[in-house]
């Protein structure tokens, strides 16, 4: 499974999400042997880039084109509890074990 974090430059917030996705999954006591956690900029948003993309609430509207329950929206990008909601879910969603 391929995890993307996405923002508008590649570089600074989505290399952040990144990060505190790793720190998450860690957190969780995830496997991820089998999950991929990349960064990239919206230029790089399209269907096959990943399985799961996370973006700030300002670049929503770059990802209405792809499948939305592949999408996560993050309210605001430093908060670690939203983040943490959201990967549960994906986890959960993907039969995924977690803390």
């Amino acid at each position: 499974m391929k995890i993307a974090a996405v923002c508008q430059s590649g570089l600074g917030s989505s290399f952040m999400i990144q990060m505190n996705i790793d720190s998450v999954l860690k957190e969780e006591q995830v496997d991820t042997d089998n999950i991929e956690v990349t960064h990239f900029d919206t230029g790089g948003l399209n269907v096959n880039a990943a399985d799961y993309f996370f973006l700030g609430s300002d670049l929503a509207e770059q990802a209405a084109d792809l499948p939305q329950d592949r999408v996560f929206i993050l309210k605001s990008i430093i908060d670690k509890n939203e983040l943490q909601e959201k990967i549960n879910a994906l986890l959960d969603k993907e039969g995924l074990k977690h803390a």
